[in-house]
């Protein structure tokens, strides 16, 4: 399967980021435009880094991106205490955030999320790099464990969200 990857305007594929998403994290329709509306702000971050991937017919078949960590921002606000609980506070400061990496599921296993996430964290002036994962045994759990991520805190509840999820960190420069 052919694809290549590319740097992508977030704002302007957030739509068709959102439809990925649905489909590889399998989104309910009424998560769908409050995804896209956190898309679009999160695009407006600064140092935001946007990648896409695409077949050979130019659909978007992956979509990743990121930004500097915002101590302020709703998603280190959450994390911050099940963090410092850990004694991984420190995590927080000068770290790159993972903000979404999703794959079409027909499509994983061909190196697309490795590429996705390399290419992001790749030249950051940033010590270390967070994302949070759904807390259970995934494809993408082991591709961030390769990759020497480690669980930093678990379990973490987003507010409007029952599903327990990992914080989970690796050093930059990737090894």
């Amino acid at each position: 399967m052919e694809w290549t990857c590319r740097v992508v305007d977030l704002a302007a594929y957030a739509d068709e980021a959102v439809e990925v998403q649905a489909h590889a994290f399998g989104l309910a329709d009424d998560e769908i435009a409050i995804r896209q509306r956190i898309m679009r702000r999160h695009a407006t971050f600064a140092g935001v880094r946007s990648l896409g991937a695409f077949d050979g017919a130019g659909r978007l078949v992956g979509f990743g991106y990121g930004y500097p960590n915002l101590t302020d921002q709703w998603w280190s606000l959450v994390i911050e205490p099940h963090l410092a609980r850990e004694g991984h506070r420190a995590w927080l400061d000068e770290s790159f955030v993972v903000g979404e990496l999703h794959v079409l599921p027909r499509w994983q296993g061909h190196g697309i999320g490795r590429t996705l996430i390399g290419l992001l964290c790749r030249g950051q002036d940033r010590s270390h790099i967070l994302l949070s994962a759904i807390d259970e045994q995934t494809p993408a759990r082991r591709l961030y464990r390769g990759l020497g991520f480690v669980d930093l805190a678990r379990p973490v509840l987003f507010p409007g969200n029952n599903r327990p999820y990992t914080v989970m960190g690796a050093i930059l420069p990737f090894a």
